[in-house]
């Protein structure tokens, strides 16, 4: 069972709630990795950041039931639909009529995620729309580049990301640490970019989308996806210490994920590719992942 003890103030954690790119998957060959879409659990101390609303935020939810606080901020990276579809599942919180689920979103040249999100759930995709919900939902737009200022004081900087419609990466910075959240995006050419190498500058953690191998990649050229080969050359150009892949490809199976791990940790030792439920310490010596991927230590 994972642990919910109480984060040290200091502390800069990451816990990977769905890890898996475009679509859910399920069944014996993905028990190890997971097969929920994209959902990240991000804490600053106790300070609690959600990226994403992908179907790992089910489990989200129900993991956090009675410690989730009554103001959720909610960041999106884009609104595909891989990235959206949980949100109305995000049991207890959208269920509380005490409940503020703040969203932010800044991919869409300031606009907020309102008007997206009222088109995808309304009758005939959705069966009732978001605003019979119990809790408030707030919509934030912003510019991505921008640097978000939260009214706690928390700062959060923000990038443009290469992804059609547009993608945001985050950076957090708490304790000392720093960790970078870079999906979805497709590598440039020549790579890497210059102002997301100076983004990701000596980061403690890189959380990178890697849905291709570079053998897999030419024939997906244009969906605005990268490759684990690039993240490892992004982490090395801008002396990012960790890396961990996210956004994995529905047809990857446990055993070749387990070799595409491989692979990559010969090229740098600090990389690995994120399990669904797996907690992070940002900074925290390094550990190989052994086991069927639940409540991992850190890697850094």
């Amino acid at each position: 069972m994972m642990s919910k003890r109480p984060t040290p103030d200091s502390a800069l954690t990451l816990r990977f709630w769905g890890v898996r790119g475009s679509t859910p998957v399920s069944g014996p060959d993905y028990v190890e990795f997971g097969g929920s879409t994209p959902c990240l659990e991000i804490r600053c101390g106790e300070r609690l950041f959600l990226i994403d609303a992908g179907s790992g935020l089910y489990n989200c939810g129900q993991f956090h039931r009675e410690t989730l606080p009554k103001s959720v901020d909610l960041l999106f990276s884009h609104l595909h639909l891989d990235h959206t579809g949980g949100l109305p599942f995000f049991k207890p919180a959208v269920f509380d009529p005490e409940r503020t689920v703040h969203t932010y979103c800044g991919n869409l040249d300031g606009a907020s995620a309102e008007e997206a999100l009222g088109r995808l759930f309304a009758p005939p995709l959705f069966p009732v729309t978001l605003d019979v919900l119990p809790c408030t939902l707030k919509h934030h737009g912003f510019k991505a580049g921008e640097t978000l200022t939260f009214p706690d004081g928390m700062q959060v900087d923000t990038i443009l990301l290469n992804h059609p419609q547009g993608s945001v990466g985050y950076r957090f910075q708490h304790g000392g640490k720093r960790l970078c959240v870079i999906s979805d995006i497709e590598h440039s050419d020549p790579w890497p970019d210059p102002a997301l190498k100076a983004f990701v500058a000596g980061a403690d953690l890189m959380v990178y989308d890697g849905m291709f191998t570079d053998c897999e990649y030419p024939t997906c050229r244009g969906w605005g996806h990268s490759t684990w080969q690039k993240g490892v050359e992004l982490a090395r150009a801008a002396n990012v210490k960790a890396l961990g892949i996210i956004h994995l490809h529905p047809c990857h199976s446990d055993a070749r994920l387990r070799s595409v791990e491989a692979e990559m940790q010969a090229e740098m030792p600090a990389a690995f590719i994120a399990r669904e439920r797996q907690v992070v310490e940002v900074g925290a010596p390094v550990r190989k992942v052994r086991s069927k991927g639940l409540a991992l230590a850190a890697i850094a």
